[in-house]
């Protein structure tokens, strides 16, 4: 199967309400990896899968011929992060995890970690939800047009440095951000203008809320 410049979708079974404005991050030829109760939101968001995985403890097996990975209910994965690891080894780079945050905050939690996961390996990976976009921000800029009501910046391993923020509210300049001390919360881009992170050493979580 053919993966270069290809997206790999995945989608959890974390509930989603607004799934007319979610499905439309979803692209033409993203490859689908629909996850155990991921498969309600499949259907909901109006995909079909291209791969199922889970242990199916949260929706019935599938009788379908699409590629389908049973997996155990004792494991050390989540079927969300096997399904992540199992797309890396089919050679995919660029992930949009969808119905993977909200309803138990240990899965949420998990599933954010994905996020450093890939990016530790240089891969791309963004979670998207129904008020915001979450992302990880290293030495590559990362930007926020104003169309986003407001943005966060959390340390949730380490410690970041040299943290420069600029075009918003609370600007900063080669600033120091440790896990333990989260004071990146709720800043705002500047009207007509598009705020810009970069972080020098360590890495933070980005997340984009969007206007209601």
């Amino acid at each position: 199967m053919e993966t270069k410049n290809r997206r790999c979708v995945v989608i959890g079974g974390a509930p989603i309400g607004e799934a007319v404005e979610i499905a439309a991050f979803i692209a033409p030829g993203d490859f689908i990896v629909a996850c155990d109760g991921g498969l309600y939101n499949a259907e909901a968001l109006g995909v079909r899968p291209d791969l199922i995985v889970g242990d199916f403890d949260s929706h019935p097996v599938p009788e379908t011929e699409i590629e389908t990975i049973r997996l155990p209910c004792e494991k050390d994965d989540t079927d969300t992060v096997f399904a992540v690891r199992e797309a890396v080894r089919r050679g995919f780079s660029d992930f949009l995890l969808l119905g993977v945050t909200g309803g138990r905050l240990d899965h949420t939690l998990g599933n954010v970690y994905i996020l450093y996961w890939l990016a530790e390996r240089g891969l791309r990976g963004i979670i998207v939800d129904d008020k915001s976009e979450l992302l990880v921000v290293g030495s590559e800029p990362a930007e926020i047009e104003d169309r986003y009501a407001f943005f966060s910046l959390l340390n949730l391993t380490g410690r970041a440095e040299g943290v420069t923020v600029t075009g918003a509210k609370y600007p900063l300049s080669d600033a120091v951000i440790d896990s333990n001390y989260q004071y990146g919360i709720s800043n705002e881009p500047l009207p007509g203008k598009t705020a810009a992170v970069t972080v020098r050493a360590g890495r933070l979580l980005l997340i984009k809320i969007r206007h209601e």
